[in-house]
């Protein structure tokens, strides 16, 4: 009579599988969640331009040589690269380092696609921020009152940075953890 042995089949391989998928979605959603911190941050902390309005629904930029709106594009950049950063220490730390073969590989690609979500997250909330009263301004105000602008990134390459430097640390703890090389043996003289 021959059995099975304990552990083989599809049944062993379920709670690695449904581990890695509940990282998967744990990192996704954290990166989110920390997108949606990075886009109040972005939205509280970055500078904007001054508009008066003119006329009844327009408004035109108080100083045309303005940097508020590179300003704008620097503090997300700046708050991208320190989530990426974040995540890729804490997520390969926690995450990804735990686990082998193929499971490692699926979580570190969840990582990254959650940085993409994360930027994404933080542009949108960022760009909310003060959209309401910006609009609210714009409409009922008298002419030659002075307003904020609604924060817009107009850098959208910024938005690469958070999965950039995911990745780049992901790469950088692979790279440090790889075995070295056997050494041959030189044969003697």
């Amino acid at each position: 009579m021959a059995t099975e042995p304990q552990g083989s089949g599809v049944a062993a391989t379920r709670p690695p599988a449904r581990a890695t998928a509940v990282w998967s979605v744990a990192v996704l959603a954290g990166s989110a969640v920390l997108g949606l911190v990075g886009g109040l941050i972005w939205g509280e902390a970055a500078p904007r331009a001054t508009l008066q309005e003119i006329g009844a629904g327009t408004a035109e930029l108080v100083s045309a040589e303005t940097r508020a709106f590179i300003g704008a594009d620097v503090w997300f950049s700046g708050i991208a690269i320190v989530a990426g950063l974040l995540t890729g220490i804490l997520g390969y730390r926690f995450a990804v380092a735990p686990r082998t073969g193929g499971a490692r590989a699926a979580v570190a690609a969840s990582l990254i696609a959650g940085a993409v979500v994360g930027s994404f997250a933080m542009m949108w909330l960022g760009e909310q921020i003060g959209l309401s009263a910006y609009n609210q301004h714009l409409a009922s105000s008298p002419n030659g009152t002075l307003f904020s602008a609604s924060l817009v990134l107009g850098a959208k390459s910024a938005l690469a940075f958070w999965p950039m430097f995911t990745a780049i640390v992901l790469v950088i703890a692979e790279w440090g953890n790889r075995a070295p090389a056997p050494r041959r043996a030189e044969p003697p003289q």
